[in-house]
Formats: C-alpha cells, sequence, structure tokens
C-alpha cells in the first residue's frame, strides 16, 4: 500500500515519536508499505510521521547513491526505536538536504559526518554500527523526524525567512510532485 506523504505543516511532524512495541499489528506490513511508499517518491528514507503515524521507524535504501557515494552502498535498514551517537572526531559538514515532506525545496545543513546508530529492526533484533559520511546524514536526518523536527530548523533564521513563502506554500498544499501528499490540515 502506497501511503500519502504528509507535507510540512502538518501536526504529525511536529510530534515526538512514541516507542514501537514488539506486538505491534501487522509491523512487517508498515515496513513493507513503508519501503513501497519511499520507492513510489523517489526517496532514499521515509520516516513513520511522514505518513501520518507518530512512532519511531523509519526506513532507509541509499544504494541508489552508492556510484557517487560509495558509504552508501548496501545501505538498507529498517529502524526501530533508534538513538544515536555522535562521534565527533571531524567537524560538521554542510550540504544540501532535501525532503518528501518539502517537495522542491532544498537548503544547506551542517550535520556531523560520523555517528553511531542503536536500532532494532523488524524482528526486533537488536543492532549496533557505525556510519560515515552521505550515510550519516541520511540518518540523522530521517531521526530528526522522530523527534518532531525537520531539516529547514537546522538552517539559519536569514534563510527561514527567505524561504517563509515556499514552507507555507508546502503547507497548504501549493506544490508540484508525482506522489500524493496530505496538506496540513487547518
Amino acid at each position: 500500500m502506497i501511503y500519502p506523504i504528509y507535507l510540512y505543516g502538518h501536526p504529525v511532524l511536529r510530534k515526538k515519536c512514541e516507542d514501537v512495541k514488539e506486538d505491534f499489528p501487522e509491523l512487517k506490513k508498515l515496513v513493507a508499505d513503508m519501503f513501497e511508499t519511499m520507492y513510489n517518491s523517489d526517496g532514499i528514507g521515509l520516516a513513520a510521521p511522514q505518513i501520518g503515524k507518530a512512532i519511531r521507524l523509519v526506513v532507509i535504501d541509499g544504494d541508489v547513491l552508492s556510484e557517487k557515494l560509495p558509504e552508501c552502498k548496501d545501505l538498507k535498514l529498517t529502524i526501530i526505536n533508534p538513538t544515536l551517537e555522535v562521534i565527533e572526531d571531524e567537524d560538521p559538514v554542510t550540504r544540501e538536504e532535501g525532503c518528501l515532506s518539502l517537495p522542491g525545496l532544498s537548503e544547506n545543513v551542517k550535520r556531523y559526518e560520523h555517528v553511531k546508530l542503536h536500532w532494532f529492526d523488524e524482528d526486533f533484533n537488536s543492532h549496533s554500527q557505525e556510519f560515515k559520511g552521505f550515510a550519516s546524514r541520511i540518518i540523522q536526518h530521517e531521526l530528526d523526524h522522530l523527534d518532531g523536527e525537520v531539516y529547514t530548523d537546522h538552517v539559519s533564521p536569514i534563510r527561514k525567512q527567505l524561504i517563509k513563502t515556499k514552507l507555507n506554500n508546502i503547507s497548504k498544499g501549493k506544490v508540484n510532485c508525482d506522489y500524493k501528499v496530505k496538506a496540513a490540515t487547518k
């Protein structure tokens, strides 16, 4: 099932998400549907709030970027109830980011290049792994959604002012994209 992507301005995108319980109904189906929704939207990551569910669940498939970004090779994860450690062995790096919930918009965001992620997969097996470079950025971007944040929260106040009209249009559903969306309710 392909879900609509909830657009910037929708209240669910600002909620702090609840942990997923092991007895969550039809969890594997939801994970499969999230991957299908992400692929249908040409995304590389999707957090549950982006489909209207305020739970700590993310899917990522960065392999499509692996030709230019080798650290993304075979980066396909289902992430449940994650915690993240920033490993500050390098200065943060500024790179351009976009988001399925903010179609047609991209901004430069500063993020750490080295993190350690602890999470459960869809079978509730525990994992812990370090990620570097753009793989680290994808994970940080998606995990922000679980804490009620979007990438534009990390841009300067001046940039936020400059993109205010675009953000308002997105929240009203005035977007041009090739996937189903759900605008903020007013």
